[in-house]
């Protein structure tokens, strides 16, 4: 029995060394994960006033969440105080004005809930602005913003109406279209007051005293003249009044550090669908090796450090854009510039995938990758240098 007993001591006391062990491993297995560096060490250069992140939840309408968080920009560098504006007042006005178009076009148009800076331009520019708690756009009973039963059954109902099977169209689709939309977004404010005063959303625009002719689209192709107008060819661009201004790559880049070292914010347009874009990770670069050129064993390497990247040509950026390589995938808001620890300069840019990712839902942006994947920038005209504007004409 006394042997028995202590044998169990032995094993007790073993299985405690072991259980101790193993805890004091998992402690310092802790400590190296924690004190395992980044990839990639950001300091900010430049950082320039701008509104807190916001989420466009399961929506497709980042073009809209970007460009007004741009002109939330706008307004704190003009001296005004901070605004949250409604980006679904915006989106509640272009969806008639697709479906429209959808339907004189004998559903021969792209219907969908994407689009570009200029949309929030243009509908700011016929409708007015109102503040986000005048217009959320959540009358669904979600506490985050999800479209897609509602745009299910707005494409359902102008894809019917184009397929015409009464053998004309009727105008009653448009009450229903309109509809839909206030059942889901809500009606829209004919007034509203904002700090005691009542406003229209048109004389809420002449208060922010925005000026919509101050804000332009550029790109950068050779399909089309430099230092012209044109229309960019992206199956989100459903406007043709819209132009964007066609500048030499260096231009660009010119237009776009100026902007920013000059206070004025930058929005992003392109893509975000290639492996080396990670809001987990926080960054997006584009190594001079192509993923699909790499071997299984090298997909499966850690980025450990900063890595050799493309150098941006007007070739490649063309290219990217024939092959489908840079597509229109996203649209963000570039509010500063940074530098990774090598000294390579990237920029800060704002998502509107909400909080619950790295850097709390901002990304760093390489500048080649910026130049080769944007497929478009929206400025403030005034932010281009003298000697660029004078070759557009502005």
């Amino acid at each position: 029995m006394r042997n028995k007993l202590k044998l169990l001591m032995v094993i007790f006391l073993l299985l405690g060394y072991a259980i101790s062990s193993q805890l004091l491993w998992a402690q310092e297995e802790k400590k190296k994960e924690e004190k395992k560096k980044e990839a990639y060490e950001f300091t900010m250069v430049k950082e320039l006033p701008h509104t807190s992140v916001k989420n466009q939840a399961r929506t497709g309408t980042c073009w809209c969440f970007a460009t007004i968080s741009f002109l939330e920009s706008e307004l704190l560098r003009m001296g005004k105080e901070e605004l949250n504006l409604s980006e679904m007042y915006i989106v509640r006005h272009t969806y008639p004005k697709k479906a429209e178009r959808y339907i004189r076009l004998h559903g021969e148009a792209n219907f969908s809930p994407g689009g570009a800076c200029h949309d929030v331009i243009d509908m700011m520019r016929e409708y007015g602005l109102v503040p986000e708690e005048v217009y959320p756009g959540l009358n669904y009973g979600e506490k985050k913003h999800n479209h897609g039963e509602m745009n299910n059954i707005l494409y359902g109902l102008v894809k019917a109406v184009s397929r015409n099977p009464g053998g004309r169209v009727t105008p009653r689709w448009e009450e229903a279209f309109e509809a839909v939309l206030d059942v889901y977004l809500g009606e829209i404010p004919k007034t509203f007051k904002y700090q005691g005063k009542e406003y229209t959303p048109k004389s809420f625009l002449q208060y922010l005293e925005l000026n919509p002719d101050d804000y332009i689209e550029i790109t950068s192709y050779t399909h089309h003249p430099f230092y012209k107008q044109f229309y960019l060819e992206l199956p989100d661009n459903w406007t043709f009044n819209d132009q964007y201004y066609n500048v030499p790559i260096e231009d660009m880049e010119k237009i776009i550090d100026y902007s920013l070292e000059n206070g004025y914010t930058v929005v992003y347009g392109g893509d975000v669908s290639n492996k080396y874009f990670s809001s987990k990770k926080g960054y997006g670069i584009v190594p001079l090796k192509d993923w699909e050129d790499l071997t299984q064993e090298e997909r499966k390497k850690e980025i450990t450090e900063p890595v050799e990247e493309k150098v941006p040509t007007q070739e490649l950026r063309q290219k990217w854009f024939d092959n489908y390589t840079a597509t229109d995938d996203h649209a963000m808001h570039i509010v500063g510039i940074a530098k990774d620890q090598k000294g390579h300069r990237f920029y800060y840019t704002k998502n509107s995938w909400g909080t619950d990712r790295k850097y709390g839902g901002y990304m760093y942006l390489s500048k080649p990758y910026i130049l080769l994947n944007a497929t478009g920038f929206m400025v403030n005209k005034n932010a281009i240098p003298n000697d660029i504007r004078e070759k557009l004409g502005l």
